[in-house]
């Protein structure tokens, strides 16, 4: 396959705590996730393989990393090493909605 084009309502969803992950693509070098969270909800830590580009689409999320705080707003990104530990929190009024693009170590 050498593209997939995927509409605003497709990708397999699951709700933890407060959050919505939709996965909108996985493939064997990269992970997308939508992510939608109400206010004051917030990610587990994380630590895993990887690194990690993430943009705020809506609202204001703070994002950890190694204990130190980002403040992020709609348009706002961050990059970051996955094995780093890492969680996000939704530190505005209403929903924030980001979308995180995960990609995997290289394959040997």
């Amino acid at each position: 396959m050498i593209y997939k084009l995927i509409k605003s309502s497709e990708g397999s969803r699951r709700e933890v705590d407060g959050i919505m992950y939709t996965t909108k693509i996985e493939t064997d070098m990269m992970h997308v996730i939508m992510a939608e969270l109400e206010p004051g909800a917030e990610t587990d830590e994380y630590v895993h393989e990887g690194e990690e580009f993430r943009i705020v689409l809506e609202g204001e999320i703070e994002c950890e990393v190694e204990g130190r705080i980002f403040r992020l707003k709609e348009g706002d990104a961050i990059w970051h090493l996955s094995d780093k530990k890492h969680r996000m929190r939704n530190v505005g009024r209403g929903k924030a909605r980001y979308l995180t693009v995960r990609a995997f170590a290289k394959v040997k």
